[in-house]
């Protein structure tokens, strides 16, 4: 006798879920954030609308998650950052990897659109701030912290100012484009930011 197995919801769930969040980063990064339409995500992930309704408020919820879930991917579901005991080093390290994911065309055009339309879109730029910038800036100062408790940086420092010294010029020149965003640049970021520019003996 052949079996009848009562399909897996979840199974198709999580594969619809997977073919929501394809559609809709390839379409914010081919038509941009504004000609982005729930429609238009539906008819790509091969799903009705109805069920992204039935999962997420917007097309801005759509969107966030599936930036969340690109962003877990890229690192591995793993959100630490390196102690070995060398700041420089760890610090040089997470800002390589990070100027590899801002040259990456699956992260940088999505992220470019969300970014640019969160500029004009309050609410969804505070939702950006806070869902996909925010910890990965709470990692760095727990970093400094920890080197702070070591002596390698001296009490009193502002953390959140000391963190924008490094990923402050890296966010500029790839928002400009107007030079290239290498792994020499976020080496040369390090030294200046820990060292400062005055002369050295």
């Amino acid at each position: 006798m052949n079996e009848t197995r009562t399909p897996d919801s979840r199974r198709r769930s999580e594969r619809s879920r997977r073919a929501i969040y394809d559609a809709a980063l390839a379409l914010v990064s081919e038509t941009g954030y504004a000609r982005t339409t729930i429609e238009g995500i539906a008819a790509r992930a091969g799903v009705g609308k109805q069920t992204i309704y039935r999962w997420w408020p917007s097309k801005a919820a759509v969107l966030m998650e599936a930036f969340l879930d690109l962003a877990d991917q890229a690192a591995d579901g793993e959100h630490v950052f390196p102690d070995t005991g060398d700041l420089a080093a760890d610090l040089r390290l997470v800002l390589r990897a990070t100027v590899d994911e801002m040259n990456d065309p699956v992260h940088e055009r999505p992220t470019r659109a969300l970014a640019a339309e969160g500029i004009v879109d309050a609410d969804l730029g505070a939702r950006f701030v806070e869902k996909l910038l925010e910890p990965p800036l709470q990692l760095y100062i727990g970093r400094l912290r920890s080197a702070q408790a070591a002596g390698e940086i001296r009490p009193g420092i502002d953390l959140r100012t000391a963190v924008e010294l490094f990923v402050g010029p890296l966010t500029h020149r790839w928002l400009l484009r107007t030079l290239p965003l290498t792994h020499a640049y976020a080496d040369t970021l390090v030294d200046y930011a820990l060292n400062g520019l005055a002369p050295r003996d």
